[in-house]
């Protein structure tokens, strides 16, 4: 223990030499927790939004890396993108156990639906196998009204062996 009632793990800075992991904070978007977030099999993540009283609204859901952020996507109607229309700020976590990617930030809304249909077939081949995820996208996501949102992160913290 690091100190009264504080985990040495809950605390910013590399692994310390008892081998506890240690928690980062940066604003890059590095190879390393693409990498992270890129892993094979793919992982999901918790998304929070706010609802309109101002509480929490937490979602699990696929996402896509980019360059500098990620991509998100959902079936029109449903509660988070409605309140990201609202209000753009997202947090957006991928564990894996005691590792975790966190991002925060505001979305940019995506609405065109060929660029929102191209990315949930690509979420959907990312954790289907081809002929399921083939299946999927024709039957289930092709009919629907879909919307993307891609969040350029304003804060990345990571904690376990990621940095």
């Amino acid at each position: 223990m690091a100190g009264v009632g504080r985990l040495a793990y809950h605390r910013s800075g590399p692994a310390d030499p008892g081998g506890h992991i240690l928690a980062t904070q940066t604003t890059a978007f590095s190879a390393e927790i693409r990498r992270f977030l890129d892993a094979d099999p793919p992982r999901f993540a918790t998304i929070a939004t706010l609802s309109q009283d101002g509480s929490p609204h937490q979602a699990v859901v696929w996402y896509l890396t980019t360059d500098d952020g990620v991509v998100i996507n959902s079936l029109e109607g449903r509660a988070w993108p409605t309140n990201l229309r609202r209000d753009p700020r997202l947090s957006f976590v991928v564990e894996d156990g005691y590792e975790y990617v966190a991002l925060r930030g505001k979305v940019e809304l995506i609405e065109d639906q060929d660029r929102a249909q191209a990315d949930i077939a690509a979420m959907c081949r990312r954790h289907h196998t081809p002929e399921h995820a083939e299946d999927m996208i024709e039957r289930l996501f092709r009919p629907q009204q879909r919307v993307s949102f891609v969040l350029r992160p304003e804060s990345v913290s990571t904690h376990g062996q990621i940095g």
